[in-house]
């Protein structure tokens, strides 16, 4: 058994203990959580293994794909153009990217993007994982397709292209491809520990994503036209694909973000304090505060579940583990997850190889966050 690195502050204890008798029981793999608070960083975790055969440990600068959790930093770069006047979110798509107003999309607006109701869920039948992996063509895909539903009108979870659609705006408003973006606005000035993708150099230093059992999901029980079935196979993504070099080297700013627990929290943290991290400044408050403009609330065309979303995060009142108030969140598949608390100016971060069930969070995340609650004082 590896023991638990890092250090935290006497009062999370029990977050300490939850960790360790996860990776004891094997019920984790290899992990990394963090708590920052205001700046202070009260809990920073590690422990495990890298690999299944549990022959080299998790260290502290261990990095993992985390997933859909990497939606939350293309939303970050989405906001830093809003906040920079560059960019409204009110505005049509087509304003910033003419092409996606063909085929019925000329009034959806950027805040539909950000917030998975714009009706372009996935990819239109037949694409297969590697067409995701060429810019161009892929974001050409998008804009000639027609909405799945009525833009504006509901969610559905936009699963593998949300970083296509909302990183071709930031790259038509910027002039940067999204993963440079994130490259040289945020990780770089932040000192942070992330990528979308991930450079060849670190590649020896990435513990590989073990898949989860198998989802009990009946796909043939369901209309082939379902929202469910067309996003969720436009295209067919497998947890292993992570894996691979060619996933590695791609922009997918909606599932292949490459970071640690640390890395995550240092990003992110700029929302719970207030736009401002170490001197840094990415964005003002007023901008923050768009991030809680409710955009839908109901149950979701992609993921049959009920969501509420504001701009660019999923909002409190869908996992009973993520607290009131004004907290936004987002977790990957198999259970990373980052929680910005900005009544308590707090964020939670945890990264793992060992994928629970779930695609948003999983009881293992929900356990560690109740922890940090329980030991905060406040219920989560």
């Amino acid at each position: 058994m590896t023991e638990i690195r890092g250090s935290n502050d006497a009062r999370f204890d029990s977050v300490r203990s939850a960790l360790e008798q996860n990776v004891a029981s094997g019920e984790e793999l290899g992990a990394s959580l963090v708590l920052d608070i205001d700046g202070e960083v009260v809990v920073d975790l590690w422990g495990g293994f890298r690999d299944q055969a549990r022959t080299t440990p998790w260290d502290e600068h261990t990095i993992t794909n985390v997933w859909s959790t990497t939606k939350t930093v293309t939303s970050l770069a989405a906001l830093m153009l809003v906040d920079r006047g560059e960019l409204d979110l009110r505005a049509p798509v087509a304003k910033y990217w003419p092409e996606f107003a063909a085929a019925g999309k000329q009034d959806v607006e950027v805040r539909h993007l950000l917030s998975h109701t714009s009706g372009v869920a996935g990819f239109d039948q037949p694409v297969l994982l590697r067409d995701l992996y060429d810019w161009d063509e892929a974001t050409a895909r998008l804009a000639a397709q027609a909405p799945w539903w009525t833009p504006g009108t509901a969610s559905g979870y936009h699963a593998s292209n949300y970083g296509h659609l909302v990183g071709e705006v930031v790259r038509r408003v910027s002039g940067k491809p999204l993963k440079r973006f994130v490259a040289e606005e945020i990780a770089g000035p932040l000192g942070a520990d992330f990528q979308i993708g991930a450079a060849e150099r670190d590649w020896d230093r990435i513990a590989d994503v073990v898949p989860p059992p198998p989802v009990p999901f009946d796909f043939a029980a369901l209309p082939a036209d379902s929202v469910v079935v067309r996003s969720l196979t436009g295209p067919v993504i497998k947890a292993e694909d992570a894996n691979s070099p060619d996933w590695r080297r791609a922009d997918i700013g909606a599932a292949n973000g490459h970071g640690n627990a640390r890395s995550v929290a240092r990003v992110l943290s700029v929302l719970a304090r207030g736009g401002e991290v170490d001197g840094v400044r990415l964005l003002g408050p007023a901008t923050i505060d768009l991030i809680f403009d409710e955009q839908a609330n109901g149950v979701d065309l992609g993921l049959g579940i009920p969501l509420r979303w504001g701009v660019g995060y999923g909002l409190p009142g869908t996992l009973d583990w993520v607290p009131a108030g004004k907290v936004c969140f987002w977790g990957g598949w198999g259970g990373s997850v980052v929680i910005a608390d900005l009544e308590r100016r707090l964020t939670i971060a945890y990264v793992m190889n060992r994928m629970a069930p779930g695609i948003i969070g999983s009881d293992r995340s929900g356990t560690y966050v109740k922890a940090i609650y329980d030991a905060l004082g406040h219920d989560a």
